[in-house]
This record gives C-alpha cells, structure tokens and sequence, in this order.
C-alpha cells in the first residue's frame, strides 16, 4: 500500500515537471523567433526619410518621417501630405507645413531618377512670403528619397515655370540648387559661392537641424567654408547656433572611395574627450548637401574617431 502511494506520487511529480518544462521552453524559442521575425520586417521595409517643415522664426528646419521601401510613388504622396496644411495638427514643437490647405496631389509620376508632382489650383494660394520655403521644402524633402535626383512640378497639368506670386523664373527641373532659408553675402558678381551649412535650432528642448544656403564670395574650397563658419564664435541667424569649437582646425582632407575624410586637431573632442553627436551630424550633413560623397569619415591628428554614411 505504503509502496503503491510512493509509486503513484513519483509518477504524478515527474509527470508534473515534464508538462512544466515543456510549457516554459515552448515561449522563449517563439518569442526569440517572433523578435527575430519582426526586426527583419521593420529594418527592410521601413526607413527614416528627412521632411523639412516650417518653424515659427520662418526657418524650414529638418525633421523624420517614416517611409516604406521600394515604392517612391506612395513615399512622394506621403512627404507631401505632411507639408500640406490642414486643421488638424500634424506636428509637435509648433512646427507646420508649407503647401496651402485645401491644396490636392492630382498626380505624381516616377521615372528615371524624376518625380513629376501635379497639384491642384490652390497650389498657386501661397504668399509671396512662403513660396520660397513651399518649393524648397518639396524638393529637399523629396530628394532625400533614395533614387530621385530631381523633381518637376505642374499645376493643373501645366508646368510651373515661375514661382506663383513673384513670377521669378524656376527651372523645368528642380535640385537643391534653388537653395533653402537663403541667406546673401555678397560684395561683388565675381567668385559667388553657394554653401550649404547645416545649424542647430532649440525648438522646446528639443534639436533640430536648419541647412542655410550661404551665397558669399569665396572661392575655397566648400569644406573649408562650412568648418569656418561652424566655429565661428558669432553666428549672424537669429536662434541658430553651432557647438563645435571654435579652436576647431581643419588639419587637412581628401575625397578617397566615395568617401570625404576630415583630419581636425584635437579641439573636435570636448571636455570629456568625446566628439558631440550634434558638431558630427551638423558637419556630415552640410557635406553630403555639398559633396557628392556616401560617407565622411571623421579622423583627429590623423586617427580615425568617427564616421556617418548618408542614409
């Protein structure tokens, strides 16, 4: 009897640790594969595209939206729903679009390395005192999409040739060449030269970057023109500012690979010897809207510190 009970309670203890491990080891090899499964998904399909919108102080500053890979058509029609006002707020931080309320995509067309955007009559809404920010916020943001190289816009059906209120001639194909939040330093017609610098702007605690086309006449080299005016002390945009040193020094530089190396003097590190995400980003960013380059790689007193790739 005594050996029976001992019998059946070894049964039912063994009986009862099978069916526990069987339960806890089934979860963690599906979550590991469901994980798996997942990051795969998001890192092939989706990616982070730059939009530029409209902050209060009248700059386009550079902000993120989501889009999916491979469909340039859908991710067109997406950047372009965002930089569309409308009654609902969209935005944080008192950030807005550019393209007037009420204003419909008719179409878009995709083909060799061009986007073809066909808007609606109210398209032509805008002020004289938005319309450079309206088209400079479309085509910088479209062309941030991997694959196009220029944008084209209609109205109607009917290529815009000029801007809609000042009637100032625009090209039948638009690049970053327009410029965007223009600033002019010019004493002369000789030697002009057009630089992209990329600034910071603290909008409610948070960083965003501001690109300003600088058109001043200089022959440099651009890069020597971007880390200058960088570590300027004084910078002339109200709100704007740059954290890199101004004892920061080009040492020298090359273009090898497809790749813009940049050899600075130790003041590129900070007080706690490291080097700030924002003097890394405000640099790569003014370099790959200046150069064509994939990457720039960061280097102090000839070692190697630091890169970013373009996307």
């Amino acid at each position: 009897m005594i050996k029976s009970k001992i019998i059946r309670k070894i049964f039912i203890t063994t009986v009862t640790m099978f069916i526990l491990l069987t339960v806890f080891s089934i979860p963690i090899v599906e979550t590991e594969d469901v994980l798996k499964v997942n990051m795969e998904v998001v890192e092939n399909d989706v990616y982070s595209n730059s939009i530029y919108l409209l902050n209060n102080n009248g700059y386009l500053v550079k902000s993120k939206i989501l889009l999916e890979e491979g469909n340039i058509k859908d991710n067109v029609l997406k950047i372009l729903s965002n930089l569309i006002v409308s009654d609902t707020s969209k935005y944080v931080n008192e950030l807005k679009g550019t393209i007037p309320k009420d204003t419909k995509v008719r179409d878009v067309f995709c083909g060799n390395e061009l986007v073809t955007i066909d808007f609606s009559k109210e398209f032509l809404d805008v002020s004289l005192e938005d319309e450079k920010n309206m088209i400079s916020s479309i085509v910088y943001s479209i062309l941030d999409i991997d694959g196009v190289k220029g944008v084209s816009i209609l109205v109607e059906g009917e290529r815009l040739d000029s801007y809609p209120k000042s009637k100032e001639k625009l090209a039948n194909v638009l690049t970053k060449s327009i410029g965007i939040n223009k600033e002019y330093d010019i004493k002369s017609r000789e030697n002009i030269s057009s630089v992209v610098v990329y600034y910071l702007e603290d909008i409610e605690n948070e960083l965003y970057y501001v690109p300003v086309t600088k058109y001043l006449n200089d022959d440099r080299d651009k890069i020597k023109i971007i880390v200058e005016e960088l570590t300027t002390s004084y910078i002339h945009e109200e709100n704007l500012m740059s954290f890199l040193n101004n004892k920061v020094e080009l040492i020298d530089y090359k273009e090898e690979n497809d790749i813009l190396f940049l050899n600075f003097n130790e003041y590129l590190y900070d007080s706690e010897d490291k080097i700030l995400e924002e003097v890394i980003y405000s640099i790569s960013y003014s370099v790959f809207d200046n150069y064509n380059v994939s990457m720039v790689m960061f280097e102090v007193n000839g070692e190697e510190v630091s890169y970013i790739n373009r996307k």
